[in-house]
């Protein structure tokens, strides 16, 4: 694991997609949630995330998680419509963060890593885990992407 820290998140807006189960899905998820942006006109304006919104150890079967494009704003917060898609403005906040480099299969350690870094340094978990994808897996092997991991903390 890289070097963790903490930094601000700037508020963002994002066009959002609600999913359940397989985090399989992802990549048709992304391509439905940039087709939702195209077809509604807006203009991405950052790299793609995820937010992962049940704990860990449930199965797979049972997550439910977001994907998120940030767009250019300003643009009226919607949604979700019946398809789960809508836009949301997502406020600035405190995270503990780490880089990831490899496939998204190894991410694991790099949680726990953080995890383990954020209690050592005396912050609490206040949000759901979130990544940010900036590497384009059409464009670099697996073992090249890149992966922002981050934890909402406290602001003690």
């Amino acid at each position: 694991m890289s070097a963790a820290g903490v930094k601000r998140a700037e508020p963002v807006t994002v066009a959002f997609l609600t999913m359940r189960g397989a985090y399989g899905q992802i990549p048709e998820g992304f391509d439905r949630l940039y087709g939702y942006v195209s077809a509604q006109g807006l203009i991405p304006a950052g790299p793609p995330q995820a937010v992962y919104l049940t704990p860990p150890e449930l199965p797979e079967t049972d997550a439910e998680w977001e994907l998120w494009a940030p767009v250019a704003g300003p643009v009226d917060p919607c949604g979700p419509d019946e398809h789960g898609l809508g836009v949301r403005d997502v406020p600035e906040r405190t995270v503990a963060w780490v880089m990831h480099m490899g496939p998204y299969e190894s991410i694991g350690p790099t949680y726990e890593g953080l995890a383990r870094w954020i209690a050592d340094n005396g912050h609490a978990v206040v949000g759901p885990p979130e990544e940010i994808y900036l590497s384009d897996p059409d464009e670099v092997p697996p073992e090249e992407y890149l992966t922002e991991v981050r934890f909402p903390i406290d602001d003690d």
